[in-house]
């Protein structure tokens, strides 16, 4: 079933959101609205790889659960942030890290609801009630990343 290729998208896209929430968090821990926000978004797509991942086996996918998770990619992002913050134009990197984000979100969503549109097709309701409790999450992320751009923009292009 070409279900499975959505589920395998979705469960790739959420994971690579939640590993740029955290190198964001991790980059820009001296900001505390930031790394707070971005750490519990990221924890969000963890929730959400691990549901898709449970699901995908009664589609005969089997994808971790809980992928690995290095230690030392915060330790270095967390460096790479103490760096940045002594340069004259973090908010540019923090800029340009939330456009990528708010892309990754934007596709995160939209692979929700295309596995939205699959599961009610094929009449999957435990699917479709999935995509109805995670898409909503998915939203807030992208607009999250909008709402920093818009408020961070000004002052970064004008300084």
């Amino acid at each position: 079933m070409t279900l499975n290729l959505a589920l395998r998208e979705l469960h790739r896209s959420e994971l690579r959101l939640a590993r740029s929430l955290d190198a964001i968090a991790a980059r820009h821990h001296s900001d505390h609205g930031i790394y707070h926000v971005a750490t519990d978004l990221a924890q969000w797509s963890r929730e959400h790889v691990a549901l898709v991942s449970q699901v995908s086996r009664r589609y005969g996918v089997r994808m971790r659960e809980h992928p690995r998770v290095s230690a030392v990619t915060e330790a270095v992002q967390a460096w790479i942030g103490d760096r940045l913050g002594r340069r004259p134009e973090p908010a540019l990197v923090l800029l340009a890290d939330l456009r990528r984000l708010h892309r990754l979100a934007a596709g995160v969503s939209l692979d929700w609801e295309l596995l939205a549109q699959g599961a009610q097709a094929v009449k999957d309701q435990d699917l479709v009630e999935l995509t109805q409790r995670c898409h909503p999450q998915a939203l807030r992320q992208m607009r999250w990343a909008n709402a920093m751009l818009k408020e961070l923009a000004p002052q970064a292009l004008t300084t």
